[in-house]
């Protein structure tokens, strides 16, 4: 997937992760990567800054595999957040489909098309 793509919408799932349940950074990590290629080196700086603006706060549970691992859970405050980010999200993605398929979505016959004109 193309980065510049994948740097801005990386937040918006993040929170709709976390809308359904409270999670770990491991397990955010491991569910966002069977969709999309993340790192700890993304999303752990996500998960900082979303608690820190008090979107998202966190506590402490044992683990039967080691240390005790650290949830994240969403705020009412988050959610207001990641409402707004969806509204703006969807509406972009609506604009940009729109753009894109203009022309179609049968690429063949974009293609034809495209040699006529250039011909």
């Amino acid at each position: 997937m193309n980065a510049q793509f994948k740097r801005g919408i990386i937040e918006l799932c993040v929170l709709s992760m976390l809308v359904e349940k409270d999670s770990y950074g491991y397990e955010i990590i491991s569910e966002l990567s069977k969709f999309i290629d993340v790192s700890e080196n993304a999303i752990y700086p996500i998960l900082r800054r979303l608690t820190k603006d008090q979107y998202f706060k966190t506590y402490l549970e044992s683990s039967t595999e080691g240390a005790a691992r650290k949830y994240y859970q969403m705020t009412e405050k988050g959610f207001l957040y990641y409402v707004e980010l969806r509204n703006q999200w969807d509406e972009f993605i609506g604009g940009v489909y729109q753009i894109i398929h203009k022309g179609g979505k049968n690429n063949e016959e974009l293609y034809r098309r495209f040699k006529e004109r250039i011909e």
